[in-house]
């Protein structure tokens, strides 16, 4: 009996590849769109760059509204999301690791119950927002400018808690987490992201373990019912199906924490370059940003006047300013700009744009924060992972007269 290769049992959709066996080596099915293209509790609109594991971007002008509703806020997931608990407030946590003499478990009924419960608006941001624009491309989800909302989170402070578990504060160092999801080779002892953040943020004010956005639960596709929220680092330290805390006496070793994820070269090199891992170095902090909401881009204008709005965002203390360019950044005029309702919270921006001729025009905006740190005008460090990408957000812009 002849073999048979196993592409003839290729299967895509449910459906037979009825000419798999053909398919001459190394070409990729090009793959159908789903049939339903929505993701549950998500607008309809939110782009879906992957379905297994689900990511969506929020198209920019989605995310108009100070507060980032729950249906808009982007899904960046690594592995499957478990199933929905039948009893949530039986979700439990454990805090251990080489700090904690005493491991400690608390089910989500009693942090409810025994701590105080906080409410901020918080940005939270993937580390690859953005990176589809770096060139020549860079490996991963290829972002547009989408991955990124500022819900409002309530829960209880991550340092009440460790407090509560009891920590050697002389020797912690790093705090990381474990999550529930599922990895998607199906196996359930292997690690899906297991990441953190150095102890001096776990222990802000605003560093949260939370259970509900914008005052209902989390949706399931960001965490529910228990994640943690770290404003001004990259989203992938907010762990999500939040089930483990570990505070170690050295930086996390967990699963994404090294090799090239989410880390950028120390120093700056040549796009394409090749970069060994010891040459790579932890994101933290995560960039100041902008981003126009209002209008979408490839506005048409029957007179040269346009009311443009967005958010402007940073890891420091708040953003300073935020600056619009019609000139492709000759030129600079200064937006209005609000307060953050709290540290980490984005700002909103707008200005009333005067045109002084029919034509096509770019709108930049570049926030600039309390440091003195503006965003580039043009792509920032490429690096191999394309992270980062903090440059000015624009749009296109059409005057007839």
């Amino acid at each position: 009996m002849p073999h048979l290769s196993r592409r003839r049992f290729i299967t895509l959709a449910g459906l037979p590849v009825v000419y798999a066996a053909r398919l001459p080596a190394g070409v990729e099915l090009l793959g159908l769109p789903p049939t339903d293209p929505t993701l549950p509790g998500k607008h309809p609109d939110l782009t879906i760059l992957n379905d297994r594991p689900v990511n969506a971007e929020t198209p920019a002008h989605l995310l108009d509204q100070p507060i980032t509703a729950a249906d808009r806020l982007f899904v960046r997931n690594n592995g499957l999301a478990p199933a929905t608990p039948a009893n949530p407030d039986e979700w439990t946590l454990a805090i251990g690791g080489e700090c904690v003499a005493d491991p400690k478990t608390f089910t989500l009924r009693e942090l409810k119950q025994n701590f105080t419960p906080h409410t901020y608006q918080l940005t939270l941001e993937c580390g690859g927002n953005g990176r589809k624009e770096f060139s020549p491309p860079a490996h991963g989800n290829q972002w547009g400018t989408g991955a990124v909302g500022c819900p409002e989170w309530t829960g209880v402070r991550l340092r009440d808690v460790l407090d509560a578990a009891g920590y050697d504060r002389d020797r912690a160092v790093y705090v990381g987490y474990y999550g529930r999801d599922t990895h998607l080779s199906g196996d359930p002892d292997k690690v899906v992201i297991s990441r953190g953040v150095p102890i001096a943020k776990a222990l802000e004010d605003e560093s949260l373990i939370a259970w509900a956005m914008n005052g209902e639960p989390l949706p399931l596709l960001n965490g529910f019912p228990l994640r943690l929220v770290f404003g001004g680092y990259p989203a992938s330290c907010s762990g999500k199906w939040l089930s483990e805390l570990v505070v170690r006496d050295q930086v996390h070793d967990g699963e994404k924490m090294g090799g090239q994820s989410y880390r950028v070269p120390c120093e700056p090199v040549a796009p394409g370059s090749e970069v060994e891992d010891a040459d790579m170095c932890i994101i933290e902090e995560m960039p100041v940003k902008s981003l126009i909401t209002s209008p979408m881009t490839g506005a048409v204008l029957s007179r040269p006047t346009l009311a443009v709005a967005g958010h402007a965002w940073c890891s420091s203390t708040a953003v300073a300013r935020v600056d619009y360019s019609i000139d492709f950044g000759s030129t600079w005029s200064p937006c209005s700009l609000t307060r953050p309702a709290n540290r980490f919270a984005w700002q909103q921006f707008s200005a009333e744009v005067r045109f002084p001729k029919p034509g096509y025009y770019e709108v930049w905006a570049r926030a600039t924060d309390e440091q003195g740190v503006a965003q580039p005008m043009v792509l920032p460090n490429w690096n191999p992972r394309g992270y980062l990408n903090n440059a000015c957000h624009r749009i296109a812009v059409k005057v007839l007269s």
